[in-house]
């Protein structure tokens, strides 16, 4: 664990398709393009488990920001001196960059950070100076099922997560700026489905059954689930299959319609681009493919589903992630209000003006 030190802190990660199945495609390497072997062991057993190529490339990225800081902090000293004491300075040393990450995205280092310590030396990051440790307490908002323990540690108090769905104009909007049957169709089922970006874009033709008015989606885990397909995404889907998809020998469902990646699966980035440029076209900043989906959740909810049904139909692995959508946005708070107050009237004797007659 420790490392080189004739090495600079000019640390990257790279990408190699070529590395062997056991091996992770995304590797860390020094200034000498050697890699570090430390790290990429850690990656390596992070494949094995079934982590998602995004996974791994988030994984490897925490560890490139944790390598150059503590190349800065500590010189070639090894892991092995890392405490919580050392922690806190890490979080400080990320509070005062400029941007300044998110609490979501510190407390994601944190967890890895902590993760390839118990990794190579079998046991906590020790307290050090400082005690930051909190006992374990078990906590379920719904009262029932199995217990969950929170993290101990030190952790960033994360705000509240708010779902701002789309408004039906906006929605209406920005789906007037598609032209393709093939965007449409994308677009339709990250609404009326609520799938991920990466869902779509692993979508296989054989996952299709226009038959039966279903369709095979791979979520997170490489966990399978089946999901109606929405009536209004059934013509534009046909269209897309029949008129406008290249003749290719690509399995994937969508494929990129012109340049010289005709015909080819479509990848994140060219995802990115397309919503992008119809974000502009159509003047909707907010619109983006996780948005899509939680307008889905948002409308779901308020047309009154299941939260269980609600938690199969997106995915989730816990019904803590559901949920979010069962809060109330302001509109539906003062329509609610509206409401009550219309039906307290109607209970109540009427009052009479200043100075009327019994």
């Amino acid at each position: 664990m420790t490392l080189d030190p004739g090495q600079k802190p000019d640390f990257r990660l790279v990408y190699r398709p070529s590395a062997p199945p056991s091996a992770s495609s995304y590797r860390l390497l020094n200034d000498q393009g050697c890699e570090v072997q430390w790290a990429n062991d850690f990656l390596d057993v992070q494949h094995l488990r079934g982590l998602s190529p995004r996974s791994l490339r988030a994984y490897g990225y925490d560890l490139l920001h944790l390598l150059r800081w503590w190349r800065k902090y500590a010189g070639p000293g090894p892991l092995t001196k890392f405490t919580e004491a050392t922690l806190l300075d890490y979080v400080r040393h990320q509070l005062e960059q400029e941007p300044r990450p998110t609490p979501q995205t510190i407390n994601h280092r944190l967890a890895v950070l902590r993760s390839l310590y118990r990794f190579h030396f079998h046991h906590e990051i020790p307290q050090g100076q400082f005690n930051l440790r909190r006992p374990y307490s078990v906590h379920n908002p719904l009262g029932y099922g199995r217990p969950r323990r929170t993290r101990a540690g030190f952790w960033l108090k994360q705000p509240h997560r708010v779902v701002v769905p789309l408004s039906p104009e906006e929605i209406a909007q920005f789906w007037r700026s598609f032209r393709t049957f093939r965007d449409l169709s994308l677009v339709a089922l990250m609404l009326l489905d609520g799938l991920r970006s990466c869902e779509v874009l692993q979508l296989q033709l054989e996952d299709l059954r226009l038959s039966e008015g279903q369709i095979r989606v791979h979520g997170k885990g490489n966990k399978e689930r089946v999901l109606p397909l929405p009536e209004d995404a059934l013509p534009a889907l046909q269209s897309y299959l029949h008129l406008e998809r290249p003749l290719t020998n690509s399995s994937a469902l969508f494929v990129s319609l012109k340049g010289q990646q005709r015909g080819r699966p479509l990848t994140l980035a060219g995802l990115r681009s397309l919503f992008r440029h119809h974000r502009l076209r159509s003047r909707v900043p907010q619109a983006n493919p996780h948005r899509l989906r939680h307008t889905f959740g948002s409308d779901m909810a308020r047309a009154g589903i299941s939260l269980l049904a609600l938690m199969r139909l997106m995915g989730h692995a816990q019904i803590h992630t559901t949920l979010i959508y069962a809060q109330l946005s302001p509109q539906d708070v003062w329509r609610e209000y509206a409401g009550a107050v219309q039906r307290r009237l109607q209970l109540q004797p009427k009052l009479l003006p200043p100075g009327g007659e019994l």
